[in-house]
């Protein structure tokens, strides 16, 4: 049976066109269907949008022929400093320090601007003759008992030999599936932005504790900051509902003047923060990955960094089963994928939701056995260089792409 493609992958962000990428690199064409248009996709004006991408991811990047490029526009991520406090009062004297000169291989990361990640990969999916982007094709039903087969809103029947979901946490794909999902609701809403401020950050990003939620604080080029910013949905609520100046005012007692005076740069953002695990990764001839598969909390930064392991690894099955001879879309050759992510992510999600948990209160007891326990980290060398490892994508088994070594 001929088909429009090996692949339809569904979700044009940045998960389905990475991963139409990497596939491309062991001979497999792609179509992705992108419900936005090109020109949301690529617009080239700052909208205050940014990623923290660990070390592995930018290897990653770099194995896709990416990273060149984007390295002019990124911030290198040099220190990481986690506090616990109150907002007006400032961080607790006990505090975790991470230094990327403590590793060899480099920065810890890397802070991004949105625009330039997706410019990069638009530009790169149309140079690469096995990958074609179809924006504005909207997916309304699919079939995958024989191979894949998709519908779209004007019509339009595509047919391939497997059919992946990269379409985000409300994931069409996973429910057509029948796949369920599991999770809940934190009762805390994320407030992203970024600021300008007077003073430089010198590649130091912050992670600030206060009971109704973390504080981010991730350095951009030039003296701006990403910030990402959580509170309880009422008071999320009506911080956003204020105007930029009033905005502001709600933001510099939880912030500081330690960056001095700050400023609003692009636009502000909100979602609301959950919890969200499908409870199967694959179906036959189907796979789902990044936030289709699993959203997480954003403490840590660690959502695409999560979405970017699952394309080396489901690039990398589906590469070696080609290779063999196998029919890449049977669920055996599936269920490979996600026997190598599904306990990375548990055990990531699940890390995550004990950190919110244990620092978004101001128990008494809970403050101070926490602080003992940042000091004590920060105290050892060695617990200190692991915790930096895991945060730069490092540790576990990692994709041959993550490693920076092409399929």
């Amino acid at each position: 049976m001929a088909h429009d493609a090996d692949v339809l992958i569904v979700g044009g962000g940045l998960n389905g066109p990475c991963l139409a990428l990497a596939l491309a690199q062991a001979g497999f064409s792609s179509l992705v269907l992108d419900a936005q248009s090109t020109e949301n996709r690529g617009a080239d004006t700052f909208d205050g949008r940014s990623y923290a991408l660990a070390l592995a991811s930018t290897k990653l990047l770099d194995a896709l022929g990416l990273w060149e490029d984007l390295a002019d526009h990124a911030q290198p991520i040099l220190e990481v400093i986690a506090s616990d406090g109150r907002a007006g009062e400032g961080p607790s004297p006990f505090f975790l320090h991470f230094d990327h000169a403590e590793i060899e291989e480099g920065p810890m990361g890397h802070m991004l601007e949105d625009r330039y990640l997706r410019q990069a990969l638009l530009a790169a999916m149309e140079a690469d003759p096995l990958v074609t982007h179809r924006p504005g094709a909207r997916v309304i039903a699919q079939d995958t008992e024989t191979g894949a087969r998709v519908t779209l809103d004007d019509g339009t029947d595509l047919t391939a030999r497997l059919l992946i979901g990269a379409d985000g946490r409300q994931s069409g794909v996973a429910a057509r599936a029948g796949i369920k999902r599991t999770g809940w609701d934190y009762g805390q809403t994320a407030l992203v932005c970024a600021i300008a401020h007077e003073k430089p950050h010198n590649g130091i990003a912050h992670q600030f504790f206060m009971p109704p939620g973390p504080l981010a604080i991730l350095p951009l080029p030039g003296n701006r900051s990403s910030i990402v910013w959580s509170e309880t949905h009422e008071a999320a609520a009506r911080i956003n509902a204020l105007p930029d100046a009033d905005y502001l005012d709600a933001l510099r007692p939880r912030f500081g003047d330690f960056l001095g005076g700050i400023s609003l740069e692009g636009a502000r953002f909100s979602y609301p923060l959950t919890l969200t695990l499908a409870t199967s990764f694959v179906a036959p001839n189907l796979a789902l990955v990044g936030d289709a598969a699993h959203g997480v909390h954003p403490i840590a930064g660690q959502g695409l960094n999560l979405g970017l392991r699952d394309v080396g690894a489901l690039a990398e099955v589906l590469a070696d089963a080609k290779r063999r001879g196998e029919d890449f879309g049977a669920i055996d050759v599936l269920e490979r994928y996600q026997t190598w992510r599904r306990f990375d992510t548990a055990a990531l999600a699940a890390g995550m939701d004990a950190v919110n948990k244990l620092f978004s209160n101001d128990n008494p007891l809970l403050r101070a056995g926490r602080d003992l326990g940042l000091g004590v980290v920060n105290a050892l060398p060695g617990l200190r260089r692991r915790f930096i490892r895991e945060a730069a994508g490092l540790t576990g088994d990692l994709p041959r792409l993550l490693r920076g070594r092409p399929l």
